[in-house]
């Protein structure tokens, strides 16, 4: 008989799955951030304190007037050689139609807090272990949003000097935009560049439909920032260049919430990782995920 072969413990644990203890020597290899169980209390006082240095940031930004109106005049003519200066024919005809522009009136004032906070709640409730990293995609874009303000100032289509654009919240007396009527002084009239609405009801009707597990709801989700696209037009708060800017911001948000995980958000687990109850404990690498909502 032919000689037999043995193998020795240490052969067989090279076809074990690959594991991860605590310890880490010196020269492993940087593991991207893990996601953490996100704290109720924790979050309302970091996402209230991110909107209120948001906002005193923005409103902070000096109003150049007019750079502003020369930067909209370069916007509009922008958009006429490129055949997309449509918004002052959306303008008009919804304005026509007097319950249609009141709605998008109150849709503009309040549907991007409110949804937005939604989304938050429900990521935090439904899927703990993509909070976090979701959550920092909505931060990154509102923050890179700040710069856009600082550097190009920019009047709404509304404010622009010689156009026939119509302002629907002044016009109509409609309760709510921070950008018309008396409480226009307690906002920056030049930040339009980029579109945060967009920003964020994009941000809204990418998440629901990537987790939603309702088909209808993954079709509300992105018909969410397409409705939020006219609004913005026919209320004459935003050029649809605006909006570009607003995506270019969600990118950038991408950007850095992949680079700081390591992966897209709504590829993490639905739940956060269960820790180790020593530090020895062994957790393996790759383990199977659980079903989805």
């Amino acid at each position: 008989m032919g000689d037999t072969t043995v193998t020795k413990p240490e052969g067989r644990e090279s076809a074990l799955p690959q594991t991860v203890t605590a310890e880490s020597g010196p020269g492993s290899q940087h593991r991207p951030r893990t996601p953490r169980r996100p704290r109720f209390w924790f979050e309302i006082l970091l996402i209230a304190v991110s909107y209120w240095t948001y906002s005193l940031i923005r409103n902070a930004v000096p109003e150049q007037r007019a750079e502003a109106l020369r930067n909209a005049d370069w916007i509009w003519q922008a958009e006429h050689h490129l055949g997309i200066a449509v918004e002052e024919s959306v303008n008009h005809t919804v304005n026509a139609v007097t319950w249609l522009i009141i709605g998008m009136n109150y849709y503009y004032a309040t549907l991007h807090f409110v949804v937005t906070l939604g989304v938050l709640v429900w990521l935090f409730r439904r899927h703990p272990g993509r909070y976090a990293a979701t959550r920092l995609v909505l931060f990154a874009t509102t923050a890179v949003a700040l710069v856009g303000y600082y550097l190009y100032p920019l009047a709404p289509p509304r404010l622009m000097n010689g156009s026939d654009f119509i302002d629907t919240v002044m016009v109509h007396q409609t309760w709510g935009s921070m950008a018309s009527g008396d409480l226009k002084h307690m906002s920056n009239q030049y930040a339009a560049m980029p579109s945060m609405h967009i920003g964020w009801s994009l941000w809204c009707g990418l998440t629901i439909f990537a987790l939603a597990s309702v088909p209808w709801v993954r079709v509300l989700g992105l018909l969410y920032p397409t409705l939020t696209l006219v609004v913005i037009v026919a209320t004459a708060n935003h050029f649809w260049l605006d909006a570009v800017g607003g995506l270019l911001c969600l990118a950038f948000g991408f950007t850095v919430a992949r680079l700081w995980y390591g992966t897209q958000p709504y590829a993490l687990p639905r739940l956060v990782p269960t820790k180790p109850t020593s530090p020895g404990h062994r957790v393996r690498v790759g383990a199977g995920r659980g079903p989805s909502d």
